[in-house]
């Protein structure tokens, strides 16, 4: 499948540029897929107004595979989206080795996904021509994002020369900038602009540090003697993974109201959801307990039952619980808990 193929709805949503949740996994006190609340979340970020759903990544938990849950996660996600009038962008997580990287594609691609999100961890041992003929492979199935994932979280470090090569090949529809370094951001927007890839990829921010900044900055390079400008048009994000709502009300007043708010504010805005990620994403504790919390607020809502992650011993960290009380206390504003109420009960059934 190339993006001349992809349904002109939903890939017009990813190229305005949305709120797109990293889907996290439900499951009960005994560690197995709670349906009925997996299903609840896709609707709850669906009718939030997020324009996709990205199953099957870090937030979904990369442990699905060895417990034989890609598919089934992939499945209901995909079923919700059908039946919702929207239209969202599907994304399905990928990783491992070429073959199953192209597997998981391929799953995808019969599942109604419209693009995979390539994640590059543990290939450490492949130099870059082998990484992009990994990316190439994989690209013959259907689109697919690049992914730029933190190296606290197992994350390689890629360097432009690798992204300048990713970002001519031709079904790459998207990347999801997620280094948590500025410098390496700014990597994968000129690499994007030297290729001359801008209208063909569309930029997302998976920076959760510094997400209201990202989609604020309007990059600038040179190419063959002019200015050449792209933007960061959304979010595919962790921490979007919560108070959705807001996401996308912040989102649309970025796009369609930047004036709303001075420079100052904006910034200021920045600084708290940036304060409220370390929060959510236990950076006190090496992000240890960054799933969890997750959880832990879906669960304050009443989305989750629990914060039980498939590993047993991931959960939130020392302190983490009562910093989260402080986010909550401190910036009420940034949690969507009165749009969660009223819609809960429907979403649950």
């Amino acid at each position: 499948m190339k993006i001349s193929e992809l349904p002109a709805r939903p890939l017009a949503a990813l190229r305005k540029g949305g709120v797109i949740p990293a889907h996290p996994l439900a499951l009960d006190a005994a560690r197995r897929l709670d349906e009925r609340r997996q299903r609840a979340l896709s609707r709850y970020y669906l009718d939030a107004g997020a324009a996709g759903l990205a199953v099957g990544v870090h937030t979904t938990q990369f442990e699905i595979r060895d417990h034989g849950l890609l598919e089934p996660v992939l499945t209901l996600a995909a079923q919700e989206a059908a039946a919702h009038p929207g239209e969202p962008f599907l994304v399905a997580g990928a990783i491992g080795r070429t073959g199953q990287a192209v597997r998981e594609a391929e799953l995808a691609r019969v599942k109604g996904y419209h693009a995979v999100l390539l994640g590059l961890a543990g290939l450490d041992d492949l130099d870059e021509d082998a990484l992009v003929a990994h990316c190439r492979a994989v690209a013959d199935v259907m689109p697919i994002i690049g992914f730029y994932l933190q190296t606290a979280v197992g994350g390689p470090v890629l360097p432009y020369s690798f992204w300048r090569r990713f970002a001519r090949i031709e079904n790459v529809v998207a990347i999801k900038i997620a280094p948590f370094h500025r410098y390496r951001t700014l990597d994968v927007a000129r690499a994007v602009v030297d290729a001359g890839a801008e209208e063909r990829i569309t930029l997302y921010t998976g920076n959760d540090d510094h997400i209201v900044a990202d989609l604020m900055t309007r990059f600038t390079f040179m190419r063959d003697g002019k200015p050449v400008s792209v933007r960061i048009k959304g979010g595919l994000l962790g921490h979007w993974a919560v108070w959705t709502k807001r996401a996308v009300e912040l989102l649309a007043d970025i796009h369609e109201r930047p004036d709303a708010r001075t420079t100052a504010e904006w910034l200021e805005l920045d600084a708290r959801t940036t304060e409220a990620n370390g929060v959510l994403f236990d950076v006190a504790n090496g992000f240890a307990g960054c799933i969890a919390a997750i959880h832990e607020v879906l669960r304050r809502q009443g989305l989750l039952e629990g914060i039980w992650c498939l590993n047993p011993d991931e959960t939130m960290g020392p302190g983490q619980a009562e910093e989260l009380d402080r986010i909550y206390r401190d910036y009420p504003e940034l949690n969507d808990d009165a749009f969660v109420r009223a819609n809960l009960g429907r979403w649950l059934k």
